[in-house]
């Protein structure tokens, strides 16, 4: 996966090989926001500019930009996987939130690296 990332708001990145551009989209919100070009220093301007004219439209029309994610995450798994995630927080002397962030702050910081 690539990704660009500028004032908090992050984009995945594509190549369309029958168009011969890039293509993006800013991640975690609602609105559809997207952008591209033909070069990947026009890719990053493009982004750039995307995300500035998203805060700047939202400002004109009284409506605050959606930020990514509120922190709140609701994640429904197996009981077994329960079981074995609290035993590993509780041997790691840590609560459920506090390990679960660290581990899942590794593995996205892995992916996004």
């Amino acid at each position: 996966m690539n990704a660009m990332n500028y004032k908090g708001y992050s984009a995945r990145v594509d190549y369309d090989d029958d168009d011969e551009i890039f293509f993006g989209r800013i991640a975690g919100i609602r609105d559809g926001v997207s952008f591209h070009s033909e070069t990947v220093a026009g890719l990053k301007a493009a982004f750039h500019e995307a995300v500035d004219d998203y805060v700047e439209t939202c400002a004109k029309i009284g409506k605050s930009p959606q930020r990514p994610y509120s922190g709140n995450l609701m994640l429904r798994v197996d009981p077994s996987v329960h079981s074995k995630v609290a035993m590993a927080a509780e041997l790691a002397g840590k609560s459920l939130n506090q390990w679960g962030e660290e581990v899942l702050r590794e593995a996205a910081e892995k992916q996004i690296a």
